[in-house]
């Protein structure tokens, strides 16, 4: 049932409240849920917001970098759903330098321990530290642990990933567990991304 308000014979329309786009760093061992039973510290613990927000991009417990939280269900599931192919980019230390043929393997397309053959992915080097190596990925496609699993097929342990952008949102200067919301300007981008006004 809908109601209608009228003053003096004229419907007045209620104006609906805008959404909420937030960005947030997610630091290590913190989960990318809204519930967990054996008391893990969540994303949604670090932001300071009383409704319900989707979880955009999640992350593994010891992944970092860029999440999305809004609760726009049409952006969500826009961003979220995989054949929508939007991009996600990494930050991935890798505990050696990748050999070309396997930069190329990355590139073309990985064939996981399920038998599942990931999409190709942009991919170019940018240091080597004591540490490891560090590539940055852009992906297309958002399987559990994905990055994981392809370091692990070609036998590169993969030792920090960091996602630094989601579609035309990056993570700027955020440090570990910081959030804001989106300027209007970046939610105009976001919407566009998605073919939405």
């Amino acid at each position: 049932m809908n109601d209608k308000i009228t003053v003096f014979g004229k419907t007045i329309k209620i104006a609906s409240a805008p959404n909420t786009y937030i960005i947030i760093n997610k630091p290590i061992n913190v989960l990318s849920d809204i519930k967990d039973h054996r008391g893990r510290k969540k994303i949604i613990d670090l932001v300071d917001y009383p409704g319900y927000l989707f979880i955009v991009g999640r992350l593994d417990f010891k992944s970092e970098g860029l999440i999305l939280l809004t609760d726009d269900g049409e952006i969500a599931n826009q961003l979220t759903h995989p054949r929508y192919e939007h991009q996600k980019e990494y930050h991935v230390l890798f505990n050696k330098k990748p050999t070309r043929q396997e930069i190329d393997k990355l590139r073309n397309g990985v064939k996981l321990r399920d038998g599942y053959t990931t999409l190709p992915a942009d991919v170019k080097e940018l240091s080597t530290t004591p540490d490891g190596t560090w590539i940055e990925m852009t992906l297309k496609e958002g399987k559990k642990r994905q990055i994981r699993e392809m370091g692990g097929a070609l036998k590169l342990h993969v030792k920090r990933i960091i996602r630094t952008r989601i579609g035309p949102i990056d993570i700027g200067s955020l440090k570990p567990g910081e959030w804001r919301k989106l300027s209007p300007e970046e939610i105009g981008r976001l919407k566009r991304s998605c073919s939405l006004k």
